[in-house]
């Protein structure tokens, strides 16, 4: 038990600015302590579990001497009892800590895992659908509460009104609320299992997404409408129209297309190489260039303000919705859309040539769902894929066989329209 001091008066305390450690008496232990800076705080100086500790009680003259007297006396007690003060007030701090953590809004969670994906992203428009099917589907019921007391019940709530009129949109709404929740778990904001998992959990509540979804094709121009369509699109005026038709050349996807830039273009030895940070895959894709890509091509000027192949008229890439409004202006949109032309094209090289499946997979530029075959696969093809996009080029070119084709409606008077 430490020495009492002789009990100082509080004008004596009060004098003490001196840097040092000066007992105050009146409780064994208790002192005043006063720093470089001229701070001063309260001290009590207890032997705990063997070990002795600087317990600090408050500063001065916040704390008077009075209430320092007070609180030495009770912190000694509770020693007395058994408890550490010190690891006690750790543990008030720590569990302050885990309240507030659980404080986390769902919203506010949310928000950081959009920010980690808008930093993983190769395509900024990802992050941004994830923030958008939130903010539509997931905020209005959970984006106030904290994302320890979501439950079963609040995501069945969010699920449940779109899984069968929107499924696909439900399943992916679905897949990020678990996201958000696990990333939750482990920055120590909720705790328990995760109430939006599928397996073993929502898949006993929700019929399964594929008996329930309605499988909606991209509208595709029938094959032998094909070049009469492309006649009547060589006919129209404007960028979009070329970009249109260069997209239904290569086959490629429409954003692929839009974003072309000039220097990926080589002329000479005819492939368009796109980089892999513009493919859906996240891999270099090489496509050959038919003569008739190569001669469109040619006939495009090249802006000195702009590296894009096919420009918006007021700079950047194009939209989607522009190449669909050619469409639109040729009256042909209830039959096809951009993407379906892919589709034409596939459907052509399994019906009408003897294009092996991987040959013509491959010109689409799609994943191969083989994971053993993908492992030896590793050249890209491209001498038959040349082959391949040649031969496609002369079909688009070359009349049906049968007279009864449909004509294109819509001549070229709209054309300046596309400008």
């Amino acid at each position: 038990m430490p020495r009492k001091a002789r009990e100082l008066t509080p004008i004596e305390v009060k004098r003490l600015t001196t840097p040092g450690l000066f007992a105050v008496g009146g409780v064994a232990g208790l002192h005043l302590q006063v720093t470089q800076s001229g701070a001063r705080t309260w001290i009590l100086r207890a032997t705990v579990a063997g070990k002795r500790r600087d317990i600090g009680l408050g500063g001065y003259p916040d704390t008077t001497l009075a209430m320092a007297r007070d609180k030495a006396r009770e912190t000694r007690e509770r020693i007395a009892q058994g408890i550490d003060p010190v690891a006690e007030r750790q543990r008030l701090r720590s569990t302050a800590l885990a309240a507030r953590l659980k404080e986390m809004t769902f919203e506010k969670a949310a928000e950081a895992v959009i920010a980690k994906k808008q930093a993983e992203a190769r395509n900024p428009k990802h992050a941004k659908q994830w923030a958008s099917t939130l903010e539509t589907y997931a905020y209005p019921v959970l984006g106030a509460m904290s994302v320890a007391d979501i439950e079963l019940a609040h995501v069945k709530q969010v699920l449940e009104p779109i899984w069968q009129s929107k499924t696909e949109t439900a399943t992916r709404v679905r897949q990020r609320i678990e996201a958000v929740l696990s990333w939750a778990s482990v920055h120590g904001h909720r705790s328990g299992e995760n109430p939006a998992r599928w397996k073993g959990n929502l898949d006993a509540i929700l019929p399964q997404p594929s008996k329930v979804a309605k499988v909606e094709h991209h509208r595709a121009m029938p094959m032998d409408e094909m070049h009469g369509f492309m006649e009547a699109l060589a006919k129209r005026d404007g960028i979009a129209a070329r970009c249109l038709m260069f997209t239904i050349l290569t086959a490629a996807r429409s954003g692929e297309a839009r974003a072309a830039t000039w220097d990926e273009i080589d002329m000479a030895g005819k492939v368009w190489t796109i980089p892999a940070d513009r493919m859906k895959a996240g891999r270099e894709h090489r496509v050959p260039l038919a003569p008739e890509a190569l001669a469109l091509l040619a006939t495009l000027p090249r802006r000195e303000d702009s590296p894009l192949v096919f420009p918006a008229p007021r700079g950047g890439v194009l939209s989607d919705a522009t190449l669909a409004a050619v469409l639109k202006r040729m009256k042909v949109y209830d039959k096809a859309t951009v993407h379906g032309f892919r589709s034409t094209f596939r459907d052509w090289a399994a019906e009408r040539t003897s294009t092996p499946h991987h040959v013509a997979e491959m010109a689409l530029a799609h994943t191969i769902k083989n994971h053993a075959e993908a492992a030896y696969r590793r050249g890209d093809l491209l001498a038959k894929r040349a082959t391949l996009m040649n031969q496609w080029a002369r079909f688009l070119a070359t009349p049906p066989a049968t007279g009864n084709v449909a004509p294109i409606r819509g001549g070229n008077s709209e054309a300046a329209a596309e400008q």
